[in-house]
């Protein structure tokens, strides 16, 4: 079960309470606030608060511009100009409060994105749950052979199925001597803190994590690419639902210009230049590396 019944206690609660605010609000987001998104087979991502919507953005970006840019562009339009520019500022106006269950290696990839205040649920003071992250047969594939932290092709048969059975006798093996090093009758049993050092990193952990919206796009475009790991991938995917219904311009603007936009070397700016002139130009003639020229090729053709 995704949510503890202590939390859909809580959920229920706080759904049964509302309460008038005088703060902007998201009509989009609020149809988020108290439901959890499942991701994978035990985790999932909601939102606990935020703060903020695609007009504080406008806000903040007209204060630092100046009396005038009101008749100059309109909000989508200023929203495109900040993010075509790198502006950065303006979407930090926003803030975002998740709760999110997640594998415990998944974390260690995620936290990795250290502009955001976390607190994570702690097995130095509670029990760990016995709930583990099993792959789908579809999604256990072997080491790429062309990418040193990428995946190839999937495995299949006897071979899956035995990688399987691993994966799940050694997560519940580690569980069933974590319960015991932590009470034994007769015994006073081993400190959580210690006992949870056996624990696979297969086991879910929860967090609050907390950012604004300019480090949150930041770590959505690396996530969310078709080139990150599955298991964080699905994560990022589900966030993304979420604040494009939050600020549906900038979410557009982040699509258009990070999602789908290329960034050019100056080198690659000049290869162009000279195709657009009838030039043939050859990796050997660009001043590329083998490793520039081809994703140069893989977007340009």
């Amino acid at each position: 079960m995704p949510l503890t019944q202590d939390q859909l206690a809580e959920i229920e609660a706080a759904r049964a309470n509302p309460q008038p605010t005088l703060r902007a609000v998201a009509p989009g987001m609020e149809a988020h606030l108290y439901k959890a998104h499942p991701v994978l087979d035990h985790g999932f991502v909601r939102v606990i608060d935020y703060m903020g919507d695609d007009a504080a953005i406008v806000q903040a970006a007209r204060v630092s511009y100046g009396a005038g840019t009101k008749k100059a562009r309109d909000d989508s339009g200023l929203i495109r100009y900040l993010m075509r520019h790198w502006h950065s500022t303006p979407f930090e106006m926003c803030e975002i409060k998740l709760h999110v269950k997640l594998p415990v290696f998944v974390a260690r990839q995620w936290i990795r994105h250290r502009t955001a205040n976390v607190n994570e649920y702690s097995a130095r003071y509670s029990i760990l749950d016995r709930e583990f992250y099993i792959p789908e047969p579809d999604a256990l594939a072997a080491q790429s052979t062309v990418n040193n932290q990428g995946r190839g092709d999937t495995l299949q048969g006897e071979e899956a199925a035995r990688v399987l059975e691993m994966l799940k006798g050694d997560a519940a093996r580690s569980y069933d001597h974590y319960e015991e090093m932590l009470s034994q009758e007769g015994q006073q049993g081993l400190a959580r803190e210690l006992a949870r050092m056996n624990l696979p990193a297969n086991i879910y952990t929860q967090w609050y994590w907390k950012t604004d919206l300019h480090n949150l796009f930041h770590f959505l475009r690396l996530r969310s690419d078709a080139h990150a790991q599955y298991e964080i991938r699905v994560y990022a995917e589900a966030i993304c639902d979420m604040v494009k219904d939050w600020v549906p311009a900038a979410y557009g603007a982040f699509e258009d210009y990070r999602m789908g936009g290329v960034s050019l070397s100056a080198k690659g700016v000049e290869v162009l230049r000279r195709r657009l002139a009838g030039e043939t130009v050859t990796q050997e003639t660009s001043g590329m590396s083998k490793g520039e020229w081809r994703e140069f090729e893989e977007v340009f053709g």
